[in-house]
């Protein structure tokens, strides 16, 4: 299970093609996707204080187009890029994503560590 973090706005879109793409896949011909562990990190350095966003929870296996770990900006931590765009049936589960009062962000009760999904 890989995650992604989009506007309600992008994924209504995708739901209607089929297909996801995000600015990251018209920029850098890859969509951006962290693991449970990595989420946070992600969502307080790129989207603290955003509104409105929503957590894709993606089946690995289900994706059609390539999947790659990599460390982009050599921190040291590979994080998985989907290389392509996102075929929308990958996407198992869909949680509301909204921060906190201070506009950090907390792991959403549905990612419970016990869960192996979403």
């Amino acid at each position: 299970m890989i995650l992604h973090i989009t506007s309600k706005r992008r994924w209504e879109t995708a739901l209607v093609s089929g297909t996801y793409t995000d600015t990251s896949f018209e920029s850098e011909s890859f969509i951006h996707c962290s693991t449970r562990e990595q989420l946070l990190g992600s969502a307080n350095d790129y989207f603290r204080g955003q509104p409105d966003l929503l957590l894709l929870c993606i089946s690995s296996s289900e994706v059609e187009a390539p999947i790659v770990y990599e460390d982009c900006y050599e921190k040291g931590i590979a994080y998985p890029h989907i290389y392509g765009t996102l075929n929308v049936n990958a996407v198992m589960h869909v949680i509301d994503f909204l921060p906190n009062a201070d506009g950090s962000f907390s792991l959403p009760s549905e990612l419970s560590s016990s869960l192996n999904d979403c």
